[in-house]
Order: C-alpha cells, then sequence, then structure tokens
C-alpha cells in the first residue's frame, strides 16, 4: 500500500520529471515515521523544534550559511516540503517558497504573513523581519502549536504547553529589550541593510546602508546621507551581518573612523554561530545595541 507521503513524492518527482530518487524512504512505501514539519527559513524552525518538543521531526529548508532571501530549493527539498504534514514560511520573503507551496504542498500550512501583523516599510512594501520582535515571534508559536494540534490531535496539549513556554521566555526578552534600550545616549543605529525595523517598538530609528535586500547597492547619495548623519549623532559603530559581505559596512566605518560590529538579524545560523539559538542571538544583538548607543 503506497501512503499519502508515498504518493506525494511520486507526483513531485513526475512533475519534475522523475529527477533525482535517492534518499526519498517514501518510495519504498513505507511514510517516515512520526511528523514531518519542513520550515523556510531559521527562526521558523527555532518556533517549530520548541513547540514540537520530540513529537515531531523537523526539516529547515534554508540550510546553515546560506543567505535565505536567495534561496533556490533542490529536488530533494521540494520533496520535503510535500511531504511535510506540516509546513511553516512566511509568503513574500522567499519566492521559491512560494511558488513550492503553491504547487506541491499536500500538508497544513502555516504562513507567518497571516499570523503575526506585520508592520510596513515607508514605501508601502511589507516588512518580513517579524522575528525581531520577540512577541511576533510568540503569536507564531501559538499558530504552530495549533497547526500540530490539527495534524497530531492526540498530543494536542503537550503543542499548547511548550508554546506556552516559549511565550514565557519570549515575553521576558521583549521586557529585557524594553528595559535595556529604554535610557540610551543615541537612538540611531547604523545597519547594513533594512532587516530590524521592528526593533523601532524599543525606541531605535534605523539607518540602513542597503535597501530590502542585503545584496542592495547604495548610491553614492545614500552614503553622503549617511555620513552625515554619524557626524550629527556622534554614532560610534556600523553594524554588519554574518550571512553577508561587510564590504559596504567597513568602507563606511574606515571612512569616518568609527568602529564595526555585529547585528545578527538572525535569517540563520552560521558555522559561526550553529552552537546558538534565536534567544542567545537576540540576547547578543541587545548587549551590542546597548553598548554602541550608550544605554545604561
Amino acid at each position: 500500500m503506497i501512503t499519502r507521503h508515498a504518493s506525494s513524492l511520486l507526483g513531485v518527482l513526475a512533475l519534475l520529471g522523475g529527477g533525482v530518487l535517492s534518499g526519498c524512504a517514501a518510495l519504498s512505501g513505507e511514510d517516515t515515521a512520526g511528523i514531518q514539519v519542513a520550515t523556510a527559513f531559521y527562526p521558523l524552525q527555532f518556533v517549530t523544534e520548541r513547540v514540537a518538543g520530540d513529537r515531531a521531526s523537523v526539516d529547515n529548508l534554508t540550510r546553515p550559511g546560506k543567505e535565505p532571501h536567495d534561496l533556490e530549493l533542490t529536488i530533494g527539498e521540494t520533496a520535503d516540503l510535500a511531504l511535510a504534514d506540516l509546513v511553516v514560511y512566511e509568503r513574500g520573503f522567499q519566492p521559491a517558497i512560494d511558488d513550492a507551496v503553491d504547487q506541491n504542498a499536500t500538508g497544513e500550512v502555516i504562513d507567518a504573513a497571516d499570523v503575526v501583523d506585520p508592520v510596513d516599510y515607508a514605501n508601502g512594501e511589507t516588512n518580513p523581519h517579524f522575528w525581531q520582535d520577540p512577541l511576533r515571534l510568540a503569536d507564531l508559536g501559538d499558530a504552530v502549536a495549533d497547526g500540530l494540534a490539527r495534524v497530531d490531535p492526540d498530543h494536542a496539549d503537550d503543542y499548547l504547553a511548550n508554546a506556552d513556554e516559549l511565550r514565557g521566555e519570549l515575553e521576558r526578552l521583549d521586557a529585557d529589550y524594553a528595559r535595556g534600550l529604554g535610557h540610551c545616549e543615541r537612538t540611531t543605529v547604523v545597519v547594513s541593510h533594512d532587516a530590524f525595523g521592528y526593533l523601532a517598538k524599543y525606541g531605535l530609528v534605523m539607518a540602513p546602508i542597503a535597501g530590502l535586500s542585503p545584496d542592495a547597492e547604495p548610491t553614492p547619495t545614500d552614503l553622503a546621507r549617511l555620513q552625515d548623519l554619524i557626524d550629527a549623532d556622534g554614532i560610534t559603530t556600523v553594524f554588519g551581518e554574518r550571512l553577508v559581505s561587510p564590504r559596504l559596512t567597513r568602507s563606511l566605518a574606515d571612512d569616518m573612523g568609527i568602529t564595526t560590529a555585529v547585528l545578527d538579524p538572525i535569517e540563520g545560523l552560521s558555522s559561526e554561530t550553529a552552537d546558538r539559538d534565536y534567544l542567545s542571538l537576540m540576547r547578543e544583538n541587545l548587549r551590542a545595541l546597548e553598548t554602541a548607543n550608550g544605554c545604561s
């Protein structure tokens, strides 16, 4: 007997012209044991793993060290998505995953953009980096618990309890940010790209070098504006990221005679942060912001 997952995978492979078969246990007619969840990128993986506990296997479609904005799915990753009992993604952030969900997802689907009440940039585009607000991430945790309960009702109470525990940790993190950034000498922060707008809730004003994508190039006018801002506000630090080149941040800091530091957008883990998680990285970011902005 071919299971639902097996028939789903066969359909995907047929759609893709019968591509790679290796590593797909379902082709033998056997479903992979337990609940299978596919998440689009790291913050969604973090939440889902915390809520699922040991009741589900969670696969992150954006591999560690990869920039999630530019993700292209392999045949195997498309199969993982098609076989998943639950897919957690954010529409509008990764077009390749949007397309794969529309064409291949057969299980429950949670779109974070429908859950977290995202804010917009000044140009009207949606800011997808909602996980910079811990309370919005807690809302996603509640939604994941509900989704897991639908596919595995026997363990619904476990998922809801895990989500409640996670919410408590995220509420404490939110309170620490509000307290730590409540009294600062400066509120303006120069960052590599426009990934930190949700930190405005703590009184910060973000000045990105690049635009919505970390690969966007600033114009000479953009750089001149930032140089004037650094002088006027007494900014001490230009913040770069781990998953993108530091060329722009180093160049601007060198030109202005100030320092550089890392403010991690936590879009994904790298070899340097493999032993850390969302909570520890957010606390590292908080300490970096407190130091750069003279907070007490």
